[in-house]
C-alpha cells in the first residue's frame, strides 16, 4: 500500500470515527419510558430494559420531568420519533449535551 492511501484511509477512519454518537446511561434501577414527543402525554413507544445506554441525536424543551438526574425540560431524542426525558439519563450536564432538533 502507498502512502497516500494508508494516509487516506485513516483520514476515513477518523472522520467516521468522529460523528460516532456517545451513549449515555439510563439511571440504575430504572425502565424508561420511550415517548413519541418531549413530554408524558405523549404515546408510549416503547420501555427500555434495565442497564440500557442511549445515543442523543438531538434536544428539545418539553414537558418538565422530575427524575434521579434532578427537574429538567430537556427531552433526548434516541432515535426517529423516540424521546426519553433527559432527567433520567446521566449526561454528565444539567443543560444540554446535543444539538437542538430541527
Amino acid at each position: 500500500m502507498a502512502v497516500e492511501e494508508v494516509e487516506s484511509e485513516r483520514a476515513e477512519v477518523e472522520a467516521a470515527a468522529a460523528y460516532t454518537i456517545k451513549r449515555y446511561p439510563v439511571a440504575p434501577g430504572v425502565r424508561l419510558n420511550v415517548r413519541s414527543g418531549p413530554g408524558t402525554n405523549y404515546q408510549l413507544v416503547k420501555v427500555l430494559q434495565y442497564g440500557a445506554s442511549v445515543p442523543i441525536n438531538c434536544q428539545t424543551p418539553g414537558e418538565t420531568v422530575t427524575g434521579p438526574y434532578g427537574t429538567s425540560n430537556i427531552w433526548d431524542n434516541i432515535a426517529n420519533g423516540q424521546f426519553v426525558s433527559d432527567a433520567y439519563v446521566r449526561t454528565g450536564s444539567d443543560g444540554y449535551v446535543a444539538i437542538r432538533c430541527a
